[in-house]
C-alpha cells in the first residue's frame, strides 16, 4: 500500500527528541550547522503543518522560512522537556496565525496548490504525491491539521489537543472521522485499480 495510515493506538513523540534537543542547544551558541541539521530533520513536518493551516503553498513556504529564523533567534528561551518538535510547531502555529490575521482570510486549498507544494518534496515519490494530494482534498481544515500532526509529525492526540487548544475528544473524533474518510477513499481506489487490471 502506498500510504500508511496509523491507527489511533499508534503514538509517536519524535523518537529523535534527544537529537533535536542537542541541535537546539548548539543553535544557542550560534552554530548554523546545527540549524541546518534541525531544518533537514524537521522541515517536512513544519511545512506540512503550515500548509494544513494556511492552505496556500506560498504562505506555507514563507512561514517555513520564518519559523527557522524564529527558532534561531529564540533558541535561548527553549527549555528542554523532551518535546522539541512541539516547541518548533508552536512557533510555526503562531506565525501561521499571525499571517492569517494579516490577511484576514483563509483561502481555499486549490488542488494545484497542493500539487505545487508536493512537487518541491523530492523525498516523496510521484505515486505518493498523487495519493496525498487526493486524500488531503477530502478532509476538512481541522481534520487535515490533526492528520498532519499525528501521522506526519508524530504527535499524540493529547499533545495535538494542547497544541490546537481544542478538547481531546474533538481531536479523537475528527481524527477517527478523517481516517475513515481516507480508508474509504483508498478502498474505492484500490477496487477500481483491481477492476481496471483484469
Amino acid at each position: 500500500m502506498i500510504l500508511h495510515l496509523p491507527d489511533e493506538q499508534e503514538s509517536g513523540t519524535n523518537s529523535n527528541a534527544g537529537v533535536l534537543d542537542s541541535y537546539i542547544s548548539r543553535i544557542v551558541t550560534g552554530d548554523k550547522e546545527a540549524l541546518a541539521l534541525l531544518y533537514r530533520a524537521t522541515s517536512a513536518s513544519v511545512y506540512g503543518f503550515a500548509l494544513s493551516i494556511l492552505k496556500n503553498t506560498q504562505d506555507a513556504e514563507d512561514v517555513l522560512h520564518d519559523s527557522y529564523i524564529a527558532v534561531y533567534s529564540s533558541a535561548c528561551t527553549y527549555r528542554s522537556a523532551g518535546k522539541p518538535m512541539a516547541w518548533v510547531l508552536t512557533i510555526t502555529r503562531n506565525l501561521c496565525l499571525q499571517k492569517l490575521r494579516e490577511r484576514k482570510k483563509m483561502a481555499d486549498v486549490l488542488p494545484e496548490n497542493w500539487e505545487t507544494g508536493l512537487e518541491s518534496r523530492r523525498e516523496i515519490s510521484e505515486d505518493d504525491k498523487l495519493v496525498i494530494s487526493e486524500c488531503m482534498n477530502r478532509l476538512s481544515d481541522m481534520e487535515r491539521q490533526i492528520i498532519a500532526l499525528h501521522a506526519i509529525a508524530g504527535f499524540k492526540h493529547r499533545e495535538i489537543a494542547d497544541l490546537l487548544h481544542i478538547p481531546l475528544s474533538t481531536v479523537l473524533s475528527k481524527y477517527n472521522r478523517a481516517i475513515k474518510k481516507l480508508k474509504k477513499y483508498l478502498g474505492k481506489e484500490s477496487k477500481s485499480d483491481d477492476k481496471s487490471g483484469n
